[in-house]
This record gives C-alpha cells, sequence and structure tokens, in this order.
C-alpha cells in the first residue's frame, strides 16, 4: 500500500490554515488598513492557486494542466512533502516572530514594530518565502502542471503584496527600513 500523499497534503494545510485563523486572534489593533481593491488584487491569485490545488480532475483551466510535469516517482513525492513541512514550518515560526505585529493584509497595527530578528533576519518576508517553499512542496507532490501554475499565481500575487506592504513600511519606519531593505532580501536570502 503506497502513502496517500492526496490525503496527507490537503490534511496539512488545512491544519496550518486552522492555525493561521486561531492565530489572527489577540493581535495588536490596525491603525492603517489596506483598501478592497488592492485586497482583491492578491487574494483572488490565492483562491485560484487553492481551486488548481485541490479540485481534482476537471477543475478550473485546460485539461493540460492536470498533466505531469514529473514522471511518477515515489522520491519527488517523498521530498515535495519534505518541502511542504519544511516551508509551513518556517512560516510559522516567521508568524510566532512577529507576534500581535502580524496581519492577513496589509495593515499597519497601533504601536507597529519593525522585526529583523529570528528568520527575518535572512528575508524581509520569510512567511511568503515558507509559504511559497510549502506550494513548490505541493506541486512536487502532485507532479502536474496546475502545482506550478498555482505556485506562479501566488508568487505573482506576494509579489504585489510585498511591494504594497514595503511602501507602508518605509513610511513608517523611515531610514531604519531602507537599510533593512539593503541587507537583506525580500524572499530568498543573498538572492531575491
Amino acid at each position: 500500500m503506497s502513502f496517500p500523499f492526496g490525503i496527507v497534503v490537503p490534511l496539512i494545510w488545512l491544519a496550518w490554515l486552522l492555525y493561521w485563523f486561531v492565530g489572527a486572534f489577540g493581535n495588536k489593533t490596525a491603525a492603517r488598513v489596506d483598501s478592497l481593491g488592492s485586497l482583491l488584487v492578491y487574494r483572488i491569485p490565492l483562491l485560484v492557486a487553492f481551486l488548481l490545488l485541490f479540485v481534482n480532475d476537471g477543475g478550473p483551466g485546460p485539461a493540460g494542466l492536470w498533466q505531469r510535469f514529473l514522471p511518477w516517482w515515489q522520491g519527488w513525492a517523498w521530498l515535495g512533502l519534505a518541502l511542504l513541512l519544511l516551508g509551513l514550518a518556517f512560516a510559522c515560526w516567521a508568524r510566532v516572530v512577529l507576534g500581535r505585529n502580524w496581519s492577513a493584509t496589509v495593515q499597519l497595527k497601533q504601536d507597529h514594530e519593525l522585526v529583523v530578528v529570528g528568520p527575518y533576519r535572512w528575508v524581509r518576508h520569510p512567511i511568503y518565502t515558507g509559504m511559497l517553499l510549502g506550494l513548490l512542496g505541493t506541486a512536487l507532490v502532485l507532479g502536474e502542471w496546475r502545482g506550478l501554475l498555482a505556485l506562479a499565481l501566488v508568487a505573482a500575487a506576494f509579489w504585489f503584496k510585498l511591494r504594497h506592504e514595503e511602501a507602508w513600511m518605509r513610511e513608517r519606519f523611515g531610514a531604519a527600513y531602507a537599510a533593512y531593505m539593503r541587507h537583506t532580501k525580500a524572499l530568498i536570502p543573498g538572492v531575491l
């Protein structure tokens, strides 16, 4: 009997989503909140990516998206599962370090603090880094083109969102954030 990747991967994402939802309680009050238009620009691609990943054959998009880009080999699936767990653990660590400053949307909080410790020493947006690594792992488990498309959609959405966040962070923290940007990459240490 083979390992039930098709059940385990969605359960991991569901458990992570539950943790993410429960962890949202008790955060600082928002001082500035993103507009609905900007929110939709990065939320809609996330929804489409979710549908691509977790709707079986016959889901959204052309049938070719359900074709394999990797030959079936259980080693790819195990590597993907490891990347998924590593990525989501990294995102959770970043969320814990960010503390009550966290929000799911672009916001500035009351008494917002600039956090540059923990995973924030290596990248400015470690939550996005972890989630993208988790999505790469999910794409490897699936081995289908839809996984890569979902990864690309989320990467584009996160790139838009992080640029928007950083504009607000530069306004709020000025030279301190500009210096942080100069020595710490956005998503991949030393690269991007």
